[in-house]
């Protein structure tokens, strides 16, 4: 059966991916999005002929509407045409890979109009994890992961086929990144182009600047208590360098079920697409006797304190996500600046989360946005108020 796909985000590296499932299995493209990347957005609206053509930077409209003169395509700009875009009737399925807090009101949009929702961005459920599955709830829409790792949970959740009380917990896998096994030392003078040379996927550049920090698995933690209904008790984070086991679940007797493949985002994106139903994907097949051996390790959490933080923030809850997630932001544009190291990062984090203490267990949406800013704020005089550019304690 053929679907009717919107990508938000089309321009980015699982936008992409999303795209090349979309025309290795000929589904119709409804809408896309992208927030500056004119060029390659063209060129996708001319291959995939969409009803909708959104850009999220608003000076760009003019080039954008130009650019797509002749063709049968509505053509939008600003936050509130990508929102239209996520929400578009014409459509079965809305794969939301924009990156960073810009995906929360596409996000809900999408939800509210009912629509079945792929999720790439795990910043809204970040930021706004109680509102958003609410949201779901209230509108009888999905939400279906996207991310390798939750992908695996639903999947091995799935394959369980029992009920969440049968549940004791799941096992998160991480890469490890870049720098796994360095200390902090060597750390310390780490440059932007190290850090984005991630050893097994390829993504784009503030997601592997996450990773490289691990705080793209701190992120996750809180992302899977959200999607799963878990505890932050049961989670537990395992760094496999081989990024072949993508996440596991543990249940009360003992069994674990787990989800294996190789790296490669399209297997996760098709799935969302085509759920309940596995169709066939032109992926390279998993052969454990080539890799043969696969390692498990406990992650550093004194190195790399993003993963702690965002623990602790899960634990903390309220807005304390959020502010983990907007202090990250700011801190990883700065560092891909040249304005702080690499482990400023976390220490900003740390600084951001415990500075504004909030123990509040829901928020609105104003209420999560401004969360959001003020941490950026805070992060950003942190930084541009110290000649040395560095924090103190």
């Amino acid at each position: 059966m053929s679907k009717k796909v919107v990508v938000l985000g089309s321009t980015g590296s699982v936008g992409t991916q999303s795209l090349a499932v979309c025309r290795s299995r000929g589904y119709r493209v409804s809408a896309l999005t992208a927030f500056s990347n004119i060029k390659l957005l063209e060129l996708q609206a001319r291959e995939f002929l969409p009803q909708y053509v959104a850009i999220g930077d608003e000076s760009l409209y003019k080039e954008l509407k130009a650019a797509l003169s002749g063709l049968n395509i509505r053509v939008g700009a600003g936050a509130e045409a990508v929102c239209e875009a996520a929400a578009l009737c014409d459509s079965d399925i809305t794969i939301n890979s924009i990156v960073g807090i810009a995906g929360l009101r596409p996000t809900l949009a999408a939800l509210e109009a009912g629509r079945r929702l792929a999720l790439a961005n795990k910043e809204a459920l970040i930021a706004g994890g109680e509102l958003v599955m609410k949201t779901a709830k209230d509108h009888c829409a999905q939400v279906l992961p996207i991310d390798s790792e939750h992908s695996a949970i639903w999947q091995c959740l799935e394959a369980g086929a029992g009920c969440r009380d049968e549940v004791r917990g799941v096992i998160l896998t991480a890469s490890g990144g870049p720098f796994f096994g360095w200390t902090g030392e060597q750390l310390a003078d780490v440059t932007v182009e190290q850090a984005l040379q991630h050893p097994n996927w390829s993504m784009g550049s503030k997601i592997t600047i996450d990773c490289a920090t691990m705080m793209n698995k701190g992120l996750e933690f809180i992302e899977a208590m959200w999607l799963f209904g878990l505890e932050p008790s049961q989670i537990e984070v395992v760094v496999h360098r081989q990024s072949v086991v993508h996440s596991a679940v543990d249940y009360v007797d003992g069994s674990v079920i787990a989800q294996l493949s190789v790296p490669d985002m399209r297997t996760a994106i098709q799935y969302a697409i085509t759920y309940p139903n596995r169709l066939p994907l032109d992926t390279k097949r998993l052969s454990l006797t080539d890799y043969g051996s696969l390692t498990f390790e406990k992650p550093d959490l004194d190195t790399f304190t993003c993963l702690r933080v965002c623990m602790d923030a899960a634990q903390r809850g309220g807005l304390s996500p959020c502010i983990a997630n907007g202090a990250n932001e700011m801190a990883v544009t700065l560092f891909m600046r040249g304005w702080i190291s690499f482990l400023q990062i976390g220490e900003l984090v740390q600084s951001a989360v415990e500075h504004f203490k909030n123990g509040r267990k829901s928020a609105t949406l104003s209420e999560i946005e401004a969360a959001d800013r003020e941490a950026r704020e805070y992060v950003r005089q942190l930084v541009y108020s110290k000649a040395n550019r560095k924090i103190r304690a």
